[in-house]
């Protein structure tokens, strides 16, 4: 049997299949694993199965040793791994693609409607007990018929979050490394278009693109300022890819509108200047956050390194 260490709280049911054929250590603790009880642990691993809010870094796979075979990350993006470093060493990197793509459109749309109709702020309203009447310029928001959605990064999840948008009557652009399948982007009505482009003609911004050195701040105060003043921006991505500095500034400033975070530059830390603002709504990383989603994201990455560790090819390789 090969010893797998888990190095978070996961679903109980891809610990029982892992643990079916392997001797599997998991960390049960309520708060997210020490560093330096994580190098403990991953010494003589033959597989890592990881959260996203642990470094996966050379340090740690020397620490785990030369037997280990592969490092399966419970989430779609993997920019807590060190994928060449994996790869020098012979290391199978992983992930969980395909199954949180409904779910984390489900939160990108949910942010979209928060944001543009003032939400977040008419339930503050009503929890602070203040007095309110209605009126027919109270809380006054946009619609979204007629109105374009730009997206950023046309993966999976960007095209079910435009195809959510299209049902509410809203036009679709894109801006992606590769054109739409012609049958998918007829389906959406979706034309491609540069970023410039995207960020003057779109009413509603929506980040979907993978997090990396050529998106770090691919959102700044430039690229805020060439959005439409009535204009929001929704992230459903990595927070690094928005500067929440100049974000910040921009709604304070009225240069966009509003704005929908469920993720942030540096997690959990949330920049102080964004809680001070009523026009945006802020929501706790809660993309994949359903209990099927998370099931699935935990199965696919146990199936994952079960499959390394069998010697076969796993269903979601990164390297």
């Amino acid at each position: 049997m090969s010893r797998v260490v888990v190095t978070g709280r996961i679903p109980e049911t891809a610990i029982e299949k892992l643990r079916a054929e392997h001797d599997v250590h998991a960390w049960t603790g309520s708060e997210s694993i020490g560093r330096e009880e994580l190098l403990h642990r991953v010494a003589g691993a033959d597989a890592v199965v990881s959260l996203l809010t642990e470094r996966i870094d050379a340090e740690l796979l020397d620490a785990a040793g030369p037997q280990l075979k592969v490092v399966a990350n419970v989430a779609v993006g993997y920019d807590n791994i060190d994928v060449p470093a994996c790869t020098e060493r012979g290391i199978v990197a992983t992930n969980t693609p395909g199954v949180l793509t409904e779910a984390t459109a489900d939160i990108a749309m949910g942010l979209v409607l928060m944001a543009t109709r003032r939400l977040g702020e008419g339930e503050r309203l009503i929890r602070s007990r203040q007095a309110w009447k209605w009126g027919m310029f109270f809380l006054l928001g946009s619609s979204l018929q007629g109105k374009t959605l730009g997206v950023v990064g046309m993966g999976g999840i960007g095209q079910a979050t435009a195809r959510r948008a299209k049902a509410f009557g809203m036009d679709i652009v894109y801006q992606s490394r590769s054109e739409l399948d012609p049958v998918i982007a007829a389906e959406l009505g979706a034309r491609r278009v540069d970023l410039d482009e995207l960020l003057t003609v779109s009413d509603v911004v929506s980040l979907h693109c993978p997090y990396g050195p050529a998106t770090h701040h691919l959102i700044g105060a430039e690229q805020l300022a060439a959005m439409k003043s009535s204009a929001f921006l929704v992230n459903t991505a990595r927070g690094p890819i928005v500067d929440e500095t100049a974000l910040a500034s921009a709604l304070r400033e009225g240069v966009i509108a509003g704005a929908g975070l469920d993720v942030f530059e540096r997690e959990p830390q949330v920049h102080p200047a964004l809680l001070d603002l009523e026009n945006v709504v802020l929501v706790p990383h809660l993309g994949s956050a359903t209990v099927e989603t998370r099931t699935a994201m935990a199965m696919l990455a146990a199936d994952n390194a079960l499959a390394v560790l069998s010697g076969e090819q796993p269903p979601a390789p990164i390297n």
